[in-house]
């Protein structure tokens, strides 16, 4: 397996304000975290239903600032692309860093109409995670997903995201 450079990206809205974090990591058999970032960001944005990606894009875009290497992929809790062609977290996140840097969308739940996405099936989990991309091949980014670290349906560097965006 080749080793990249992967940053994921998670943000945890508090009443008025947003902890955003990134942690940065190599994707070798031993998934070394090479840096964590985390930031508080205020104001935040209002949630408008359709346009999550008004919240979250600058929310990431704060950590990702702080970033002093070359990352060869983005991992964001979200979908890429939603129903009829309309442009997810992802594609914003990606058209926003010059479509320089692929990112890979993973989530929970399934976003009504969705159309491009893989389920990945991890461990023995009867849920799947909802992979989409773009920059990148799907099929590789379900494989990259499926093959990361963890027993369970979320792997353990997706985990360790969340948990750094809740702690205050």
């Amino acid at each position: 397996m080749n080793e990249y450079k992967i940053a994921c990206f998670d943000v945890y809205y508090y009443e008025n304000y947003a902890k955003s974090c990134c942690i940065v990591f190599v994707s070798s058999s031993e998934e070394e975290i090479i840096c964590e970032y985390c930031r508080t960001v205020e104001p935040i944005n209002d949630y408008v239903s359709g346009e999550f990606y008004k919240r979250e894009l600058p929310c990431i875009l704060s950590v990702y600032n702080l970033i002093k290497m070359d990352i060869d992929i983005i991992i964001i809790d979200g979908f890429v692309t939603l129903n009829n062609g309309k442009k997810g977290l992802g594609a914003y996140l990606y058209d926003s860093l010059n479509k320089q840097t692929p990112v890979i969308g993973v989530a929970k739940t399934l976003f009504s109409g969705c159309e491009s996405y893989s389920e990945v099936y991890r461990g023995i989990s009867k849920k799947p995670l909802y992979v989409s991309s773009i920059g990148i091949d799907l099929e590789f980014s379900a494989n990259l997903i499926k093959n990361l670290k963890g027993k369970n349906r979320t792997p353990d560097v997706l985990k360790r995201i969340d948990h750094l965006t809740r702690l205050r």
